[in-house]
């Protein structure tokens, strides 16, 4: 948490915080400035592939295994730099952090 915590307060230029949670658990709160695409989507290769590859992103869903599964596919598709919460969002919350609504 706390180094993604240190990516997020000082952010490298283009970075891209990524939810993939479901847009229910997306509007229930989320990390500031998180864009939101549904791992569960049936599209959900295509639209990561709709993405720029060659910025940072900060990766992150409800506990870690969404986005732990998500990983090998961002890499297939071309991404360069992936940063992934362990723990998800409610290790980012457990942690104290702040979410926004």
């Amino acid at each position: 948490v706390e180094d993604v915590q240190s990516i997020v307060e000082a952010p490298p230029e283009g970075l891209v915080v990524l939810d993939i949670r479901t847009p229910e658990e997306f509007a229930a709160g989320h990390l500031a400035g998180a864009i939101n695409i549904d791992y569960y989507a049936a599209d959900f290769e295509q639209q990561l592939g709709e993405l720029a590859h060659d910025v940072p992103y900060v990766m992150y869903c409800n506990s870690g295994n969404r986005s732990s599964n998500a990983l090998p596919v961002m890499d297939s598709i071309g991404f360069e730099e992936v940063y992934e919460l362990d723990g998800g969002i409610q290790a980012w919350f457990g942690a104290g952090l702040p979410i926004e609504q």
